[in-house]
């Protein structure tokens, strides 16, 4: 405890907290996307990396009391929802012909 500071009192929660959280979110979904060799984890840290631009954008908006932030976090959203239904048809569909979600096996485009 500091010198006159009283027991019991919670600080609020500010702009720095919630970009601290983003950068968090944001360095682990990087670091599954470039390290990790199965699509569904792949997918996961994409969608991380979505939600660390989400707050970001909520927290930006909180911070100048606006709502144009919150409104383009449900677009991104919107956006993340059509990415995970079609990457998992596209993982589902490599699956049933190549038998592996390893993204270093799958080499259906090449010549």
């Amino acid at each position: 405890r500091h010198h006159g500071e009283k027991e019991g009192i919670m600080h609020p929660i500010g702009t720095v907290h919630y970009l601290v959280l983003s950068v968090a979110l944001l360095l682990i979904g990087t670091f599954g996307v470039l390290t990790r060799r199965n699509i569904v984890v792949i997918l996961m840290s994409i969608e991380l990396i979505l939600n660390a631009a989400n707050i970001n954008l909520i927290a930006f908006s909180r911070a100048v009391d606006n709502v144009n932030g919150q409104v383009f976090a449900i677009f991104v959203i919107a956006v993340a929802v059509a990415e995970a239904a079609v990457g998992l048809g596209i993982l589902i569909a490599l699956f049933r012909n190549k038998e592996t979600v390893l993204a270093d096996e799958v080499d259906l485009l090449k010549w």
